[in-house]
């Protein structure tokens, strides 16, 4: 077999840093990704959350287009017409007063980082440098080094040391080792409700409820990066209505974007939003015209087209198929929404493999889960259609 040209132009001149599954794709078209060869492979992974509408969704790709016809990028030098219109819907919708739009989900995290530690400085009193954030064991927020450096996975840490101060670690779902991190110097504690990389772990149920009410008794603000689980991935809008909870301040991106380019959003009400002022934090591309476009019509669709009840349905359709495969393999099935882990007794990367060649893209994560998260758009057939082959995949391990 002659060698892909694509693979190796990009092996070559590529920085290697992902191990990508061999497969070359060229066209998307809803849940569909067709290859260089012509053929069609369910997309069970949506790039990370980032493609929750589907391939090349044709309102927003409408969005999109239209308003490159107009002007795309002008930075927040000057108003453009768009914005203001976007933060309103992203505001009405998540329930706070303000917006700040990036572009990376990174990005979005260190604004969350900076308005945290203004606020304890400026509003809490902290002494000058010495704020503290609490962050969870196994976490994954980015890969900036401020964010790589309170990162416990030693992969994400290696030798690009040294690291930003200012960050504590506390045992994910365990209340009791948050409250023995907080102290009257920290700012915020910065968490996601459920942790995509680290496997889709979710905490024990209540945990969120009664993060909440710590944080309210120690003055400390509760930051949710929901970059991955919001937007409907977990059949709501956002992760932590699951437990009934509100946070101080919320991080979103990935599907903000439409599936067509980067969009992310730090969101909180004015007493901490206000903080920031002219000068004190920006973003060239952050805000754009074509940005907040797309991320305009990315909202609207997940309200018109029924994609977070579709996601709530199918979701726990999706963890009874899988449970009922009853494999030995299997460890354990966790989720929530379509967005599921299945935990394997072995390495999850020649499943991958083998659920490529039935034409199912998956990805593992964390050597040994399985990640299966499809877009929102998936229909029940469609989605039969994948676990079939994941059921024949499962049985070939016996």
């Amino acid at each position: 077999m002659q060698p892909n040209p694509a693979i190796t132009l990009e092996k070559r001149f590529c920085a290697h840093n992902y191990s990508p599954l061999e497969v070359v794709i060229v066209q998307g078209e809803g849940v569909w990704a067709i290859g260089d060869d012509g053929r069609r492979y369910l997309d069970m992974m949506s790039a990370y959350s980032a493609v929750s509408h589907g391939h090349a969704h044709p309102r927003i790709r409408a969005a999109a287009m239209a308003q490159i016809d107009k002007v795309s990028v002008v930075s927040r030098a000057f108003y453009s017409e768009p914005l203001g219109n976007f933060l309103q819907t992203l505001c009405r919708i998540s329930g706070f007063d303000s917006a700040l739009p990036m572009n990376s989900g990174a990005e979005a995290v260190e604004t969350a980082i900076k308005a945290a530690r203004r606020w304890g400085y400026r509003v809490k009193g902290i002494a000058a440098n010495q704020a503290k954030i609490v962050v969870a064991d196994n976490n994954f927020h980015g890969r900036t080094s401020t964010i790589v450096g309170f990162s416990s996975e030693p992969a994400y840490k290696a030798d690009f040391g040294p690291f930003c101060n200012g960050f504590s670690e506390a045992r994910f779902g365990d209340i009791e080792s948050f409250r023995a991190a907080i102290t009257a110097d920290t700012c915020a504690v910065l968490i996601e409700p459920i942790q995509g990389e680290a496997g889709i772990r979710l905490p024990p149920a209540g945990f969120l409820r009664e993060l909440r009410q710590l944080c309210d008794e120690t003055n400390t603000l509760l930051i949710l990066d929901e970059i991955q689980s919001g937007l409907g991935r977990t059949g709501k809008w956002f992760a932590f209505e699951h437990e009934g909870i509100r946070p101080d301040a919320l991080i979103l991106g990935k599907a903000l974007g439409g599936g067509i380019m980067p969009v992310s959003a730090f969101v909180a009400d004015h007493p901490i939003m206000d903080l920031f002022d002219a000068g004190s934090h920006g973003s060239t591309f952050g805000g754009n015209p074509l940005a907040a476009a797309i991320g305009l019509e990315a909202l609207k669709v997940l309200e018109d087209e029924g994609l977070i009840d579709n996601s709530a349905q199918l979701g726990r359709y999706l963890v009874e198929r899988l449970t009922a495969l009853g494999s030995p393999a299997i460890r354990e099935i966790r989720g929530r929404g379509l967005w599921v882990g299945v935990e394997l007794d072995r390495d999850a990367r020649p499943i991958c493999e083998a659920l490529l060649a039935e034409g199912v893209l998956t990805k593992e994560t964390h050597e040994n889960v399985l990640r299966i998260a499809p877009p929102l758009s998936i229909s029940r057939e469609e989605l039969d259609w994948g676990l079939e082959r994941i059921e024949r995949v499962f049985k070939q391990l016996v």
